[in-house]
């Protein structure tokens, strides 16, 4: 039997100087009994795989709107291709595996249905505004419970949820471990997105920016490789995650042109099915701000101590693509006698 100490001992004398060693870490927010064979870093890992929120990530927009190809990227193969892109990438600088694929595993949590549509349509229509990284931080330390009986959430490492806040936006996560996820969310999107698109005929091969392919590659597997041992040879043996001028640039191009032929393209999202989406969504949250008994009981346990707006906000970014159909279907539209 390999036991959590003995897990704890491997660390310090494989890892590297840079890595996380989790017999290091700053803790949890509440004091909990250690368990006897999984690391601190693997039971993180583990909360976040067992959760609702988890699973939901299955019927959730990744790019193409309601898709109907059984092949198309949702939110979940996002987030396990960002994960063994992730791992891949610390394995090989000796860096922390379980704090990696704890904080890709929870990176999205928090996102809406719909997708970066989704998003933005709610941070329109909430008071607050909306962002997924804010929300996915929210859904581990308030919205998901772990079984425990002291306090909210599921009482995180410190490492997990700055990794989970941090993978998108300016800020620069704390460990290294967290900056190989904000690279690996990035290298994978981008690939699996134009893969996507090339499936769908939205966009060709020879349309992509020709230097780019040039450089990275000219299919998905070569260009996923060409960019994470660039990340590899550039990072190893420093104390941050570095990709070279040449790859950055041209990664960034293909995500320009990603932008603007893809993810801002009307074959995709028509501007009426945008439409329809903003309505559902902006309807959805109007009836719960003026029916909270609506919600579900342990939202509405929440209400008194964040407000409704908040709670509202926390119960349409949880939901799925077709849940919210669903419940939109329900409350607004018309049904016939029978």
């Amino acid at each position: 039997m390999i036991l959590r100490e003995q897990l704890e001992q491997r660390e310090q004398e494989i890892l590297s100087p840079f890595a996380s060693k989790v017999a290091e870490t700053k803790g949890r927010q509440y004091q909990e009994e250690k368990c006897g064979v999984r690391t601190d870093y693997q039971r993180d890992r583990d909360r976040i795989v067992h959760s609702k929120s988890f699973r939901r990530l299955m019927h959730k927009t990744q790019v193409f709107l309601a898709p109907e190809g059984d092949h198309f990227r949702t939110r979940l193969t996002h987030t396990l291709e960002v994960s063994q892109i992730a791992r891949t990438i610390a394995r090989a600088l000796a860096l922390n595996e379980d704090l990696t694929e704890a904080i890709a595993m929870g990176h999205d949590l928090g996102h809406t249905p719909f997708g970066h549509n989704g998003e933005s349509f709610l941070a329109e229509r909430h008071p607050g505004g909306f962002k997924h990284n804010v929300q996915s931080l929210r859904v581990v330390d308030i919205l998901e419970s772990s079984g425990r009986r002291t306090g909210r959430g599921m009482n995180l490492t410190f490492e997990v949820r700055d990794g989970i806040l941090n993978h998108t936006g300016n800020a620069i996560p704390a460990t290294l471990e967290g900056q190989i996820v904000k690279f690996s969310d990035r290298i994978a999107y981008i690939n699996h997105d134009i893969d996507d698109a090339l499936r769908s005929l939205v966009i060709k091969e020879t349309d992509l920016p020709e230097d780019s392919v040039k450089v990275l590659g000219n299919d998905h597997r070569t260009r996923i490789n060409t960019l994470v041992n660039d990340l590899i040879q550039n990072s190893d043996g420093k104390d941050s995650i570095i990709m070279s001028e040449n790859c950055r640039f041209y990664m960034e191009k293909l995500r320009t042109y990603m932008f603007e032929n893809v993810y801002h393209s009307k074959t995709v999202k028509k501007d009426e099915e945008l439409d329809k989406i903003r309505n559902m969504i902006f309807s959805l949250y109007n009836y719960y701000e003026n029916n909270p008994k609506e919600l579900p009981a342990e939202s509405r346990t929440l209400i008194e101590d964040y407000g409704i707006e908040e709670i509202v906000k926390d119960h349409i970014a949880g939901m799925t693509d077709r849940y919210a159909i669903n419940i939109f279907s329900t409350l607004f539209i018309p049904k016939g006698w029978k």
